[in-house]
């Protein structure tokens, strides 16, 4: 039996036997949409030059059977240039091969080319998600401490649990300032540089 198959008739049961279990599912679900469709857009917003170099980049210059291609064409090169004339045939590039190291150095510059194109392309993804990353990061301290304030509320608030002063609830209650974490952490690196 598919294993594919068997996993999703699982999770079809489990999901039967408890509807929490479905909305968290859907809920996943939705995340993984929301992620396919800011990919999506992202490549929406690439022109059609941008993919056919990506696409070069990725599916020829980034294979090993290219890099063993340019490996075998310039030992046939070599070889041939250099063994010709023992057999009578006229040399296309003799030593010191000036024709096929103009080739390398043509076809070495158009692969810089195409990865720094593709290069900064990957740059500019990573920065947004960066960002978001830290958006999130920062909307999630936000809600933590929220909901660190209202748990000490709820047991100040509650009779029978006995009321007690936590230091770390009062610390955690507050949320975090990207600037003076990016400050102490610049700070502290300075501090490892200089006595290092």
């Amino acid at each position: 039996m598919d294993s594919k198959y068997t996993s999703n008739h699982a999770a079809s049961d489990l999901q039967s036997e408890d509807p929490e279990l479905t909305k968290l599912l859907d809920i996943v679900e939705k995340d993984i949409n929301s992620l396919v469709s800011i990919r999506l857009s992202e490549e929406r917003g690439t022109s059609r030059h941008q993919q056919l170099i990506e696409r070069i980049t990725r599916n020829i210059l980034g294979r090993p059977s290219t890099l063993y291609t340019i490996i075998i064409i310039t030992a046939l090169w070599i070889v041939y240039n250099l063994f010709c004339p023992l057999i009578g045939l006229k040399r296309l590039d003799p030593p010191p091969f000036s024709d096929i190291q103009g080739v390398i150095g043509f076809i070495a510059l158009l692969t810089t080319t195409a990865v720094l194109i593709t290069q900064n392309r990957q740059a500019r993804m990573d920065d947004q998600r960066t960002h978001l990353d830290l958006e999130l990061s920062l909307l999630i301290d936000r809600k933590v401490s929220k909901l660190i304030a209202l748990l000490e509320e709820l047991r100040r608030d509650i009779p029978h649990v006995q009321d007690r002063h936590d230091p770390q609830a009062e610390i955690m209650q507050e949320n975090a300032d990207p600037a003076q974490v990016l400050s102490s952490f610049q700070q502290n690196y300075e501090d490892v540089v200089n006595e290092g």
